[in-house]
């Protein structure tokens, strides 16, 4: 191609084949906006309990759903509440309930997984500051395959059980 215009034509042609692709793809990995899901995986009830005097960890809950036709893998949490944030679950141990740091959990096809009190939770490690009753945080959940989900967490009161009425659902972060 020796003409300087053939040349930016065909630029702009790959440019523009390029952005359709890319917004076919961003809108097939991360779906509708405005249902809170990426790759197929939602993040809804979300919720922490507050946090008594000076205490420096606390534990989130969600539920995941994953609506897609493959199994997905929660691997990581991250937040700006807490120094550090780790996914555990409870395990019987000589007769003793001892939590425990897990690598991750599997959330299959088509399923969901609910973390709860006295099960899988995520341990907010070095709060920033207290847990406030009334209160919110984000967290962003990563996926193998999903990616990033953020969700608000409600801050319910110290001996809260759940959240009521699923309200504290998942959204999105800004993709990178």
């Amino acid at each position: 191609m020796k003409s300087p215009i053939g040349a930016a034509a065909l630029l702009a042609a790959m440019f523009g084949l390029a952005t359709a692709v890319y917004g076919h793809s961003h809108q097939m990995k991360h779906g509708n906006h405005g249902a809170h899901t990426m790759g197929g995986v939602k993040v809804t009830s979300a919720w922490a309990r507050a946090t008594p005097g000076k205490a420096k960890n606390g534990a989130a809950y969600v539920t995941i759903a994953n609506d897609s036709q493959h199994k997905d893998r929660l691997v990581a949490v991250k937040g700006s509440a807490a120094k550090k944030i780790e996914i555990h679950t409870h395990l019987m141990e000589n007769g003793i309930m001892r939590m425990r740091r897990i690598e991750g959990v599997d959330v299959p096809a088509g399923g969901t997984v609910t973390f709860k009190p006295g099960g899988l939770h995520l341990m907010l490690m070095g709060l920033v500051e207290p847990l406030k009753k009334g209160g919110s945080l984000t967290l962003t959940l990563i996926f193998k395959k999903a990616g990033e989900v953020a969700a608000t967490v409600r801050i319910l009161s110290v001996g809260a059980m759940g959240a009521k009425g699923g309200h504290g659902h998942g959204g999105h972060s800004p993709h990178k």
